[in-house]
């Protein structure tokens, strides 16, 4: 009889604890998003007005997400794509998405959503200069919130870029959370070899360039909808 009791007690703690491990479970899957905002058009192009935060390519295939520095290492070495949230903080996504490494952004199955494209330098240079590429070009493509020092912009584009930091190819963050880098599609071989590509930073300085970035950096993405 005691046996029995025992084993009984046992079958019931063993329910209990997967149903609070699947509770857990479904917890830890649900991860709120940002309420979409709509496009905006900027002269010829239409641009998503806020980062992308999607974790599957387009045809519906997975995209490892790397958590920890060693994963996150590993996709850059073996070129695989993959996405992390800033500092690992799902809530970091609400306000500016996800972060993805060239790999992800330059994958045959898309990253970006159906009608959509990943924008190259040639079509950043566009948009800058369509704005006016001057010193009142920051506070166009600027939230109105979220930046550090309150150094937000009027977001007269509606563009509203926010400082989504970025992810070092060695799997460690940028500690000032203070920048603004977006990937483009375009790549430059012959100035500085296959292990680089091109991408835009919005500076303290107010000034938005292209730069030389290594394809294992994680940046925030953009997308541009596609010309009929």
């Amino acid at each position: 009889m005691k046996n029995i009791i025992y084993l009984f007690g046992l079958s019931i703690v063993s329910i209990l604890f997967n149903a609070c491990s699947s509770k857990e479970k479904k917890k830890e899957e649900i991860v709120e998003k940002a309420p979409a905002r709509p496009p905006i058009k900027i002269g010829e192009q239409t641009w998503t007005s806020q980062n992308l935060d999607v974790d599957a390519f387009r045809d519906g295939n997975k995209i490892t997400e790397a958590k920890t520095q060693e994963e996150w290492v590993h996709a850059v070495k073996s070129q695989k794509p993959a996405w992390c949230y800033y500092y690992n903080d799902p809530k970091n996504g609400l306000k500016s998405g996800k972060l993805y490494n060239w790999f992800a952004v330059n994958d045959p199955r898309g990253l970006a959503p159906e009608g959509w494209h990943i924008p190259s330098d040639e079509e950043w240079s566009t948009l800058v200069k369509f704005l006016g590429d001057d010193k009142e070009l920051a506070g166009k493509i600027k939230h109105t919130e979220g930046w550090k020092n309150d150094e937000n912009g009027n977001n007269s584009s509606g563009l509203s870029l926010v400082p989504g930091g970025y992810r070092y190819s060695n799997g460690y963050f940028d500690p000032t959370g203070s920048s603004a880098y977006y990937w483009s599609s375009s790549i430059d071989n012959k100035i500085k070899g296959d292990s680089i590509a091109l991408g835009r930073n919005l500076n303290f300085d107010g000034s938005f360039q292209t730069y030389w970035l290594s394809k294992g950096l994680g940046l925030s993405v953009r997308c541009v909808k596609n010309e009929k």
